[in-house]
């Protein structure tokens, strides 16, 4: 309070005003050599300005702390909305999907998971000491909840990296393939969503949907699979989902399988169809836990996928491999010239590749329950195919299926 009004007097007493302004000049000095002598406001450097040692504070911010608070707090508060959602959700009040916009999606592809992927690749094809293998794999056994009891190697011992463990094969009588149906399942997972495809528009869950004609790209490898090409109307939406039936009574169905860390990474063909394209989309690789799939909408068209298209007898086939994190490889059996998580690929395009030929006019022949292919981790498998209006899924929502079994009947 001194130095205020000695501060507002200097100015309203000139330099010169006589000896009264001398003797409060003097005043205003031996006020100020007192003030300074105080603990708890030392000037620094005669400059007025108070020292923030003095104080015990830090006079520099620290944006690192401050981000991890600010994160930190970002993430309780979801946390804690998502607590109510699935309170409500518990006594049957239906709520709606949270959806991440725009800015929090380019938030997310910030994040190098393609680098961080192709690190986890190098990683999983390193040779483990003899001694590390069965407490490393014993964790991720429990963890997981892997069922070693139905691979056709149960010494842990046995695998030399974890790249070889994640694609352990099965014992052949473990999953026996239903004959009796047209469609199985062409991997062990979780039933995401199924049902009939409408106004070209696919669940991915329930409540968030993607655009099919974005999912599968152009409609140019028609010719490929010897499918009629029907002139497109552009302003109708359901014109792409037209293109793709080709027989008269025909629709269009959808099947999305999720494959969780601890089930087995391989899939295999879900009928007896042939292959004639295969179309790689170079993309993100973000997570595809069903968790992410409600919260990002058209999260399989942002990720890398391959996407193998064809025909089976009744028509339209399709089976896409959907990457994720960690999940950067995606191996088709056949094809020896498929290469996921390349750095020479850049997001946003697709590469096409048909399996047709001057001297294979049929493309690859599979039968159902046949090796397809395998992922490094775990992933989505989407299947898209017409058939005749009567088929119907044998399936519930977030139910368990294993490789083998029927997913659906006419």
């Amino acid at each position: 309070m001194a130095a205020s009004l000695g501060k507002v007097c200097s100015y309203q007493l000139p330099l010169n005003a006589g000896r009264f302004g001398s003797d409060w000049l003097l005043l205003r000095a031996q006020r100020a050599r007192q003030f300074q002598q105080w603990p708890w406001c030392s000037l620094s450097s005669g400059r007025g300005q108070f020292n923030a040692a003095s104080l015990g504070l830090q006079a520099r911010v620290r944006p690192f702390p401050l981000l991890i608070a600010t994160g930190g707090g970002y993430m309780g508060y979801d946390q804690y909305g998502r607590y109510k959602d699935r309170q409500l959700a518990k006594i049957g009040v239906e709520v709606p999907p949270r959806i991440a916009n725009d800015t929090q999606v380019a938030l997310y592809k910030t994040i190098p998971t393609r680098l961080l992927s192709r690190a986890w690749g190098r990683l999983n094809q390193v040779e483990l000491p003899t001694w590390l293998r069965k407490p490393v794999y014993s964790l991720y056994i429990w963890t997981f909840g892997v069922n070693m009891q139905e691979a056709a190697v149960e010494d842990l011992i046995q695998y030399r990296n974890l790249g070889e463990f994640f694609r352990r094969k099965l014992k052949p009588a473990v999953r026996p393939v239903c004959n009796s149906h047209c469609v199985i399942s062409p991997a062990d997972g979780k039933i995401l969503h199924f049902g009939r495809v409408r106004n070209c528009e696919v669940e991915q869950v329930k409540g968030v949907t993607y655009s099919l004609e974005t999912f599968l790209g152009p409609h140019t490898w028609a010719e490929a699979i010897n499918c009629t090409i029907k002139p497109s109307n552009e302003e109708d939406p359901s014109s792409f989902q037209d293109l793709l039936v080709t027989k008269e009574g025909n629709e269009l169905f959808h099947c999305v399988v999720y494959l969780a860390p601890g089930d087995y990474h391989c899939f295999h063909s879900p009928t007896d169809w042939r292959v004639a394209h295969r179309r790689h989309f170079p993309g993100s690789l973000m997570s595809v836990n069903p968790g992410v799939a409600r919260w990002i909408k058209e999260l399989f068209c942002h990720n890398e996928r391959v996407v193998l298209s064809g025909e089976w007898t009744h028509g339209f086939f399709s089976l896409t491999a959907v990457g994720a994190t960690n999940v950067g490889s995606i191996r088709i059996y056949f094809d020896k010239e498929l290469r996921t998580n390349s750095p020479r690929y850049s997001k946003g395009s697709y590469n096409d590749f048909s399996y047709l030929s001057n001297n294979n006019q049929e493309g690859v022949s599979m039968r159902k329950g046949e090796h397809l292919g395998e992922f490094n981790l775990g992933s989505t498998i989407v299947l898209l195919f017409e058939a005749p209006h009567d088929f119907t899924f044998n399936l519930k929502a977030g139910q368990k299926i294993r490789y083998g079994e029927p997913l659906g009947t006419m």
